[in-house]
C-alpha cells in the first residue's frame, strides 16, 4: 500500500514540474519578445548626427556629401521647431509620423553616401593634414552637439569650396601646388578654422535627445 502511494504520486509530481517549466518558458518568451519602444524624435535626430559625425571622421563622407546631409537635417529640425511652436511645444501623432518618414529617407541617404565610391582623401602633405584636422574638429563638434546641423552645413560648404580650388590648382600644375597656391589655401583654412571655433563656442547647440 505504501509502495503504491509512493509511485502513484510520481506522475503528479512530473506534471507539476512540467507546468512550472512551461510557465517559466512562457514568461521568458514573453519578456524576450517585448517590443522595443520606438525612438523619439530627439533620439532619432541624435542618432543621425552620430552617424554623420562617424562618416566625417572616417573620411567616408566628403565635405559636399556632409553639407548636403546636414542641410536636409537642418530643414527637418526647422520643421520640427515650427510644429512644436504651433502646438504648445508638442508634436501631433501625424507630425511625428511625417518627421519619422523624412528621417527614414535621410537615414537611407546617409548609408548610401557612406558606402559609395566617394571618399575624403587627405594626402600625406601639409594641405591634406590641414584639411583632415578641420574635418576632425567638425566631426567632434557634431558628436558633442556644439555644432547644429545648419552650422555644420555652412562649415562643410566652406571646406567643399577650398577642396575644389585645391583640386583645380593641382590639375593645372601636374598634380602639385605652387608656393603661392599653398599660401592661399592655408590662409583660407585659417579663416575656416576661426569659423569652426566660433560656431562651436557660440550659444547655439544641437539639443540632445529627450
Amino acid at each position: 500500500m505504501n509502495t503504491f502511494s509512493k509511485w502513484s504520486m510520481v506522475p503528479a509530481a512530473v506534471l507539476l514540474l512540467g507546468t512550472v517549466a512551461m510557465g517559466q518558458d512562457s514568461s521568458t518568451q514573453s519578456s524576450n519578445t517585448t517590443a522595443t519602444p520606438a525612438p523619439t524624435v530627439g533620439q532619432r535626430k541624435e542618432n543621425q548626427q552620430d552617424r554623420i559625425a562617424q562618416g566625417v571622421k572616417s573620411g567616408q563622407l566628403t565635405a559636399g556629401e556632409t553639407a548636403n546631409l546636414e542641410t536636409k537635417e537642418a530643414a527637418i529640425n526647422g520643421e520640427t521647431r515650427a510644429d512644436r511652436a504651433a502646438n504648445g511645444g508638442k508634436l501631433t501623432a501625424a507630425e511625428k509620423q511625417q518627421i519619422n518618414g523624412q528621417q527614414n529617407k535621410l537615414s537611407n541617404q546617409i548609408y548610401a553616401d557612406k558606402h559609395n565610391a566617394n571618399t575624403a582623401h587627405y594626402g600625406n602633405n601639409t594641405v591634406g593634414q590641414r584639411r583632415e584636422n578641420q574635418q576632425d574638429r567638425i566631426a567632434q563638434g557634431i558628436k558633442s552637439g556644439q555644432l547644429t546641423a545648419g552650422e555644420t552645413a555652412k562649415l562643410e560648404n566652406q571646406q567643399k569650396g577650398i577642396n575644389q580650388q585645391v583640386k583645380a590648382d593641382r590639375a593645372a600644375n601636374g598634380g602639385k601646388l605652387t608656393a603661392g597656391e599653398k599660401k592661399q589655401v592655408n590662409s583660407e583654412q585659417n579663416g575656416a578654422s576661426k569659423n569652426i571655433y566660433n560656431k562651436k563656442h557660440n550659444a547655439r547647440t544641437q539639443p540632445q535627445a529627450k
